[in-house]
């Protein structure tokens, strides 16, 4: 327990000391957020406001991550170590991403194509990493039932790597107003680290606390008004973060009701594009993802905040339900 608070405290104080010498620096290089013209028009005056300051909760995170995690890799146990490499990876597919947007002054960095490719390549990877540390078996447990069965290895890689890649881009998706993706992931932090502690699997406990500890501080920065946005470098750390996670614990299903808000964030964004496509025209929503829907309802940001921060911790009670007598 005390390594995990330590890991929290350590993470927490270097990001916000990170946050006071990143965010003037990304100002001084003019990396502002370019925002998309389809979206809401008082968006604009966040135009500007510095982009891919989710370098400094990746560092707060790295830093309590092997100060505190020093002894466990010494006794040969690199779980922590396996789900922070993937998230830091596609963390570097969104920089490259963010730093396209900024250089060329644009809301659009790699194409659809380049992303999905290289972040189906990183989930293969890590796949590969994790039975190859023997932390993963090809055994799917069903939360809520209490059952596994057995898939074969070959459909079980496909399957997975493209169900990583749906979180990933889920979280990216949810990151469209102050402070909401960073809020939504404290409920799921608190949920691995209360998981793996209860499992008595201390290492697996260690990154989602230095994750907690890095999004409370950077929420200091990311909360309405925002100083900073996280940018496609952070969103897709996050998203790397939370599927690495679920894997590592070998419970990838229990995603399903835990990750339920970035999950809706995404499916309201491809029902309007096929339900669009279909009818010639015609919306679902006002404008998606969901959250933008609401906006145009007349949701305030710090409201829409609230909820989705109490609907993502509502998820996380219903994931351990699920798992809880496994």
């Amino acid at each position: 327990m005390l390594n995990i608070i330590l890991a929290i405290v350590i993470s927490f104080l270097v990001t916000a000391g990170c946050g006071r010498l990143l965010i003037p620096a990304l100002r001084r290089m003019k990396a502002g957020q370019q925002i998309r013209e389809e979206g809401p028009n008082w968006h604009q005056t966040k135009a500007g406001t510095p982009t891919m300051g989710g370098i400094m909760f990746i560092v707060g995170i790295t830093v309590a991550m092997f100060v505190v995690g020093i002894k466990y890799l010494i006794q040969g146990q690199y779980v922590f170590i396996i789900i922070w490499a993937l998230a830091v990876i596609y963390g570097l597919v969104g920089f490259i991403d963010d730093y396209v947007k900024v250089k060329k002054k644009r809301n659009l960095g790699l194409t659809s194509i380049q992303k999905f490719v290289l972040q189906l390549v990183v989930a293969a990877a890590f796949l590969g990493a994790m039975r190859l540390c023997g932390h993963l078996t090809n055994e799917v447990y069903i939360p809520f039932f209490n059952v596994s069965f057995r898939v074969n290895w070959i459909i079980y890689i496909i399957i997975a790597a493209i169900y990583i890649v749906g979180i990933v881009n889920a979280v990216n998706l949810t990151d469209g107003i102050d402070g909401l993706a960073t809020g939504v992931t404290v409920p799921v932090s608190i949920f691995f680290i209360i998981v793996a502690f209860v499992w008595k699997n201390e290492p697996a406990a260690l990154f989602p606390a230095a994750l907690l500890g890095g999004m409370l501080a950077f929420l200091v920065y990311n909360f309405n008004p925002a100083k900073v946005f996280m940018g496609d470098t952070g969103s897709l750390f996050l998203g790397g973060a939370v599927v690495g996670m679920g894997f590592a614990l070998d419970v990838p299903l229990v995603l399903i009701p835990v990750a339920a808000v970035y999950i809706w964030e995404m499916l309201s964004v491809v029902i309007q594009v096929l339900y669009f496509k279909l009818t010639h025209g015609k919306r679902v929503f006002r404008m998606s993802p969901f959250h933008h829907h609401l906006e145009m309802g007349g949701w305030k940001e710090k409201k829409i905040f609230a909820v989705f921060t109490v609907l993502s911790a509502v998820g996380c009670i219903l994931g351990y339900i699920g798992i809880m007598f496994r």
